[in-house]
């Protein structure tokens, strides 16, 4: 456990360390289904449930998860209710030369990494509140709604590829990931509205995770 200013907690996942705020899940789809059932009420209720006492988790709290997406051996298929709590998904590819360079200086020189707080709970909150001021017009935010719409089969907006592929699409859950992450991406350019761009540059970490595809997809 690190202590950081506001009393932040970052915990590395083990059987009792949910009682933080900030929870990284190292290789989380190695949990058994009994823990990922756990794992689903402190994402979506933010509390535990335990002896008939449930006890709600600190503000802010969030769940920060890795995937083997390689080994089969004693994994699990994480449950499609619990990826739906996941904001974004995203891939990460192989290592490019400068990045290699990178992890042998750090990992084989024998230097000392010194990590410098730079938020605290308080600023958390502060900018979750924040970001949702951001503005979004009628028409942008119909755009995120249709781009939705169109991953359900059969649906009004669905295309060809989605009718032949897709078996389940995105639930509301991908809508507000997708308006959110617009409004981030607004901000960090120092715009206080959301364009089209922000919200189509937000599609696949936002929706990937959010649809089933059928056996030919």
């Amino acid at each position: 456990m690190v202590d950081l200013p506001g009393k932040t907690w970052v915990v590395i996942w083990g059987y009792h360390r949910i009682f933080g705020q900030i929870v990284l899940a190292d290789e989380i789809n190695r949990a058994t289904p009994k823990t990922q059932s756990a794992m689903l009420e402190a994402m979506q209720e933010h509390s535990v449930t335990s002896g008939g006492q449930v006890r709600k988790l600190r503000e802010p709290f969030m769940v920060l998860a890795t995937q083997n997406p390689i080994e089969q051996e004693g994994t699990y298929l994480l449950p499609e209710a619990q990826l739906d709590r996941f904001f974004f998904k995203l891939l990460v590819s192989y290592s490019s030369r400068e990045q290699l360079k990178a992890i042998l200086d750090r990992t084989t020189t024998g230097a000392e990494p010194h990590a410098e707080p730079i938020a605290d709970a308080q600023k958390i909150l502060w900018a979750q509140k924040l970001v949702r001021r951001v503005v979004v017009a009628e028409h942008v935010q119909d755009y995120a709604i249709r781009l939705v719409l169109a991953t359900h089969p059969q649906g009004e907006f669905a295309t060809e590829m989605t009718n032949r592929f897709v078996r389940f699409g995105s639930s509301p859950r991908g809508v507000r990931a997708l308006v959110l992450a617009g409004k981030v991406r607004a901000m960090l350019d120092e715009r206080y509205h959301v364009s089209f761009e922000d919200i189509a540059e937000s599609v696949l970490p936002a929706l990937r995770h959010r649809l089933l595809l059928n056996f030919e997809g």
